[in-house]
């Protein structure tokens, strides 16, 4: 069986990455200088001159690669994070590159040359890394390149870490089983069995070949962590410790260090930041004031069919708690025919709901009636993109029923969400609804609303859960 060794690999990666920086340098000046469609007048400087700079290029470019984490282990990094690793190295080489130039006056250096080495580049790169990867994913395939990991503890956490590792064969993981006080020996979870207990592991460590331990104790049984990873670490065997508190700590955890002291904060919002908040209202002043000139003739067309079929006005506020569980009147076209405040309150709508309008019906298909809403986030009441805003009732309801609902509030209100353009939106499950809702908060980014903007245009309207 070969094992796999990390640091042997990693030189012979190191390796090949000069030599593909180097040839994508020469390739490029072959193109720019020599090739078929090259520029024929090679300027004031020699080939020697052009490739001397491949002293200087190479090593940054390398320095690059490693400060964007580019030799850590690749069984578990995913493709996407690779291509992405590739692209800024390579962004920041060239602008190093161009500002080197600028620098040392060098002058007639040709920029095309370095626009067509940027490219072969990040192209190579990747061809070399996707092609590493095959390779690997062949020999695991045959039984070479495992590792071979014994989990200790039987938790929700181990049960994540076996979905995980079964779901991709191709990181090249064998779990041999589990140790557990509590759970008895021979269950079996998803081909992975619970092969003694804990103190078993002092005979194991000895005698077995095992590449790493995985510390996946239940939250009860933490009492005896230091001691397990003290003997697991005493073995010399690779030690990871998966933490059985998703449920409490978010998928990207940010620490801070208090003179030395790690703290972990229990919700990372990047919604709190200064900076995202204003690039946020921004986006949120001129996306609404632009849909509210667009789409004017439309909301005229629409009032008019609401006042003139049903009773009662054009406009209905409503009200939904927000931003610090502040509360704010939300507008909607009105689509159901004029009711008092305690049939109003009774719940929300359901399908063939005999109290919407014929215009309602129509309106709510495609989500018209939300259309005013561009007024309350002109006004600062809510964002194109969030959670949907709730009765103040049902917030209270909620808030003891679901773990976690009250966060919503952390962040303002949207006409669309993550949750909506993924179909929770009308009488769905409020639990996933919250699930996506958060998935939202802790992972915001600007291109993330963008996403979800370009994704209502095709989901967001037509729903078949909006009645």
């Amino acid at each position: 069986m070969i094992k796999d060794n990390q640091k042997y690999f990693n030189r012979l990666h190191f390796f090949m990455d000069a030599l593909v920086i180097a040839g994508s340098y020469m390739l490029s000046w072959y193109l720019k200088f020599e090739g078929p469609f090259a520029d024929k007048s090679k300027g004031a400087h020699s080939m020697g001159f052009y490739f001397a700079a491949l002293y200087f290029v190479v090593p940054v470019y390398l320095i690059l690669y490693y400060m964007n984490k580019m030799y850590t282990p690749k069984r578990t990094q995913s493709v996407e994070t690779e291509i992405v690793n590739v692209c800024k190295a390579n962004v920041t080489g060239a602008l190093l590159f161009m500002v080197a130039l600028t620098a040392f006056k060098i002058q007639d250096f040709s920029r095309g040359l370095i626009g067509i080495f940027f490219i072969l580049n990040i192209v190579l790169t990747l061809a070399v890394r996707c092609f590493i990867r095959f390779v690997l994913r062949f020999f695991r395939k045959k039984g070479y390149n495992l590792k071979y990991i014994l989990l200790v503890g039987y938790s929700r956490a181990a049960e994540e870490y076996i979905n995980r590792i079964n779901a991709n064969p191709q990181w090249g993981y064998v779990i041999r089983g589990i140790l557990d006080d509590h759970v008895p020996r021979g269950t079996v979870y998803r081909g992975v069995k619970v092969v003694g207990t804990i103190d078993n592991l002092t005979e194991i460590l000895p005698v077995s070949e095992l590449d790493e331990i995985a510390v996946t104790l239940a939250l009860s049984d933490y009492d005896h962590l230091e001691a397990i990873v003290g003997l697991c670490e005493k073995s010399g065997v690779h030690t990871k410790f998966i933490p059985d508190y998703n449920s409490l700590i978010p998928n990207k955890p940010y620490t801070e260090d208090l003179m030395g002291l790690p703290l972990i904060n229990i919700r990372y919002v990047p919604l709190t930041n200064t900076m995202n908040i204003i690039a946020k209202r921004i986006v949120d002043i001129v996306g609404s004031f632009c849909g509210l000139v667009v789409l004017s003739p439309l909301l005229l067309i629409v009032a008019v069919l609401v006042k003139t079929t049903s009773k009662g006005p054009v406009i209905f506020k409503q009200e939904r708690i927000g931003l610090h569980n502040k509360s704010f009147n939300m507008y909607k076209f009105r689509t159901m025919r004029m009711q008092n405040p305690g049939e109003e309150k009774k719940g929300w709508t359901v399908k063939d709901d005999p109290r919407v309008t014929k215009v309602g019906r129509f309106l709510r298909k495609f989500s018209i009636d939300e259309l005013p809403q561009l007024f309350n986030i002109l006004r600062g009441d809510m964002s194109i993109v969030g959670p949907r805003p709730e009765r103040p009732q049902f917030v209270e309801k909620f808030k003891e029923e679901i773990p976690r609902y009250m966060i919503k509030h952390q962040v303002r209100p949207g006409l669309t969400g993550w949750a909506q353009v993924n179909g929770y939106r009308g009488d769905t499950s409020i639990r996933r609804r919250i699930d996506y809702d958060l998935y939202y908060i802790e992972n915001w980014t600007m291109g993330f609303d963008f996403k979800i903007m370009f994704m209502t245009i095709f989901k967001g309207f037509f729903n078949e859960n909006a009645y």
